[in-house]
C-alpha cells in the first residue's frame, strides 16, 4: 500500500482549525462548496467537484481537538477504500495539521495528482484559518 503524508503549520489555536475542518461551512470554505457534511461517528458525509462522480466519505474517528478519520466508501476507483485523516497537535502558538492519506493500491498519475491537491487543501486551510479566506475547489482554475 501507498500512503499520501503532508504537514502543515497554522498559525490558528487548534480548536479553531478542528472547527474548521469538522463543519460544513469550513470545509466549504477550504475544500468544496458543493457538500454534505456532519461531524458524527458512521456519518456518511458527501463531496462534490463540479461534473465528477461525488466522494462519500464515513467518519470512523472523531477525537474532539484532536483527530477526524474518514473511509472512503464511494468516488474514484482509486479512492475506494482509501483513508483520510486530519491529526491535530498544539506546538506554541501554532496547530501542526498532519494529513493522511492512506491505503492507495499504487502510485498512479491520480495518486500523484492527488497529492499535489491534498498540499493544496493545506494551504487552504491555513490561508482561511489566518486570513479569512481559503482557496475551495469552485475558486480554483486547474
Amino acid at each position: 500500500m501507498v500512503h499520501i503524508e503532508h504537514i502543515q503549520y497554522v498559525n490558528a489555536p487548534l480548536s479553531r482549525v478542528y472547527e474548521v475542518l469538522t463543519t460544513a461551512r469550513g470545509l466549504a470554505e477550504v475544500w468544496t462548496q458543493d457538500l454534505t457534511f456532519t461531524a458524527q461517528l458512521d456519518a456518511v458525509n458527501e463531496f462534490r467537484f463540479g461534473d465528477e462522480h461525488p466522494t462519500w466519505m464515513t467518519i470512523v474517528e472523531l477525537v474532539p481537538n484532536a483527530k477526524m478519520t474518514w473511509q472512503c466508501i464511494d468516488s474514484d476507483p482509486e479512492w475506494i477504500g482509501t483513508s483520510v485523516s486530519f491529526e491535530l497537535e498544539q506546538r506554541g502558538g501554532k496547530t501542526a495539521v498532519t494529513l493522511k492519506h492512506t491505503d492507495w493500491r499504487e502510485v498512479t498519475e491520480f495518486y500523484r495528482f492527488c497529492n499535489y491537491n491534498w498540499a493544496i487543501f493545506l494551504l487552504s486551510l491555513k490561508q482561511y484559518c489566518e486570513e479569512g479566506a481559503g482557496i475551495h475547489y469552485q475558486t480554483r482554475t486547474f
